[in-house]
């Protein structure tokens, strides 16, 4: 293409948005001048379904629930009173308490300020409070943020080791709106236990946000836990950072959270303008219908320059993907939709991946995403730039190597665009957020199908509390097993514990093998690790 053709381009397909300090350029994406008269009725129905959301109109049939994160930055938009004030009042609660933590006047039971803060949380739950911690986070913050977000026992480990010496001085949030998640109770009874050890009580450490009806609600009423902040039906997991569940973070790592909220709330305001051409969310929404022939045909590689924003592909993941994997469309029939996300940060990992992104399997388009200004305000630093050669930054590297990888994709026929912040503050991280929940909410329209329930992940939830009732009856039976009696196989073991399902095997076999590689009373016959040949017995 010609320099001035593409310069044409260029102009024409960026757009510049001076009341959110970010810009969107899609001009190398190969759509073309016929596209938007194409995809007109579908966005112009999109728009419609979101405005309707935003009234409070049922959006997850499943559950019966309204879909509510945008009241979260405006309550004024709330379909009541009522959820109104409880949003106001959640706020105020939050901006308390962290104000009390970090002033001291909330102290831990040293008599000495809280210095670390382990947050307990899966999914959005932990996802979206990473992000931020990660994003925002000041050069010399206040309180330092520790993340439990698995069931693993050597990670929840790893991370009450590096607080050894200081579980005395940290303070605990544990994450669940339903109180029920396995994986959130399963880290905060290994944390408790952990403060049991040291001679210390858990409760005097530890906040719980979830429902005022939930489980875990109940037990830290029942502890006398030292805070419960609410979480409510109509924010979904992964929507949720606008909630306690991400406000929290933002206000005890001392930073502007009323900016955090205008971001989002500035972003939401745009983005319902209905014109598929500038609103930044539809653009979004459209070249992602675009590079996918509106079936997910590509995938989305998020590259941030920036490393404050690490952690926006992984976060960017569970959003657009827990919410664009569907089976069926609003009809029921089957569809099998999505849009796959991967990436990680420029330029450290254009070294791991880009020689296949330019010359390998041509099955992806790419969203870079720039800041403009090299420091970040958070860090308050007034320093001139360092040079490392003549009039050359570090920063005029990063967006060298940027406009680089960008070019030699270009040149293999590699789509892709270009997201730019004009700084990272409270407010362009609150409206980036914003920004991609929008986005989300209007491909889920173009493509019908809806963005807002999750069959798929409670099927897994399901499948795996079936995995530990097996493993339950399978200790049962060896807890009455004579120890002397002979060794018995895989299908002698299904057999007397009536395993009948066809998968059955393969997980009694899975299962058999955890156990022994952890002493649970069960052992191998022999070092045989043939599934058809291996025998076990209880262990003597």
């Amino acid at each position: 293409m010609a320099a001035a053709k593409l310069w044409k381009r260029y102009c024409e397909n960026f757009k510049y948005y001076p009341e959110l300090g970010l810009s969107l350029d899609i001009s190398r994406m190969n759509f073309n001048d016929g596209y938007w008269a194409k995809i007109f009725t579908k966005c112009k129905q999109a728009f419609l379904e979101m405005d309707e959301l935003e009234k409070g109109n049922i959006a997850n049939p499943d559950e019966n629930r309204m879909v509510g994160h945008y009241w979260l930055r405006n309550s004024e938009l709330a379909p009541n009173c009522e959820l109104k004030n409880e949003i106001d009042q959640a706020l105020v609660e939050v901006k308390t308490f962290a104000a009390n933590i970090l002033s001291g006047a909330i102290k831990s039971p040293t008599g000495e300020k809280f210095k670390n803060v382990i947050y307990l949380g899966i999914g959005g739950s932990a996802l979206g409070p990473q992000f931020i911690a990660e994003s925002l986070r000041p050069q010399k913050p206040e309180l330092r943020f520790f993340f439990i977000d698995n069931t693993d026992p050597d990670g929840i480990a790893l991370t009450l080791n590096d607080l050894e010496q200081e579980l005395a001085r940290t303070l605990v949030v544990v994450v669940s709106k339903s109180g029920g998640t396995v994986e959130t109770r399963n880290g905060m009874i290994e944390v408790a236990m952990a403060y049991q050890r040291r001679n210390l009580d858990f409760s005097k450490h530890a906040v719980a946000i979830t429902s005022l009806s939930s489980k875990l609600c109940k037990i830290a009423e029942a502890g006398g836990w030292i805070k419960i902040l609410p979480m409510w039906d109509w924010v979904g997991g992964r929507t949720s950072v606008m909630s306690p569940v991400g406000t929290l973070v933002v206000a005890l790592l001392g930073i502007k959270l009323d900016e955090f909220l205008a971001g989002a709330k500035a972003v939401d305001i745009v983005t319902r303008e209905h014109n598929m051409r500038t609103n930044p969310a539809m653009v979004l929404a459209t070249m992602w219908y675009y590079a996918g022939n509106g079936k997910g045909e590509k995938d989305l590689v998020v590259l941030p320059y920036k490393d404050r924003l690490l952690l926006l592909s992984r976060y960017l993941q569970q959003l657009i993907m827990e919410s664009l994997g569907k089976e069926f469309n609003k009809e029921g029939k089957v569809v099998n939709q999505g849009l796959a996300v991967y990436g990680n940060k420029g330029s450290t990992d254009q070294h791991a991946y880009v020689q296949q992104l330019r010359e390998g399997v041509k099955n992806f388009f790419v969203l870079f995403v720039e800041v403009l200004e090299d420091k970040v305000e958070l860090t308050n630093n007034t320093e001139k730039a360092v040079e490392v050669e003549a009039h050359v930054t570090s920063g005029d590297y990063l967006q060298g190597f940027m406009l680089g990888t960008r070019l030699a994709l270009f040149e293999k026929g590699r789509e892709s665009i270009i997201l730019t912040l004009d700084k990272l503050n409270e407010f362009s991280v609150g409206g980036l957020i914003a920004l991609f929940e929008r986005a989300v909410g209007f491909y889920a329209s173009l493509v019908n199908i809806n963005a807002y329930h999750q069959p798929g992940v409670e099927a897994g939830k399901k499948a795996a509390g079936m995995v530990v009732e097996m493993e339950k009856i399978l200790l049962k039976f060896f807890d009455n097993y004579d120890v002397s009696s002979k060794a018995l196989s895989v299908e002698q073991i299904a057999s007397e514990i009536n395993c009948q399902k066809e998968d059955d095997f393969e997980t009694l076999y899975k299962v058999l093998e955890h156990l022994v590689a952890n002493g649970r009373g069960i052992e191998r016959e022999r070092d045989e690790r043939k599934p058809d040949l291996v025998k076990y017995k209880r262990s003597r």
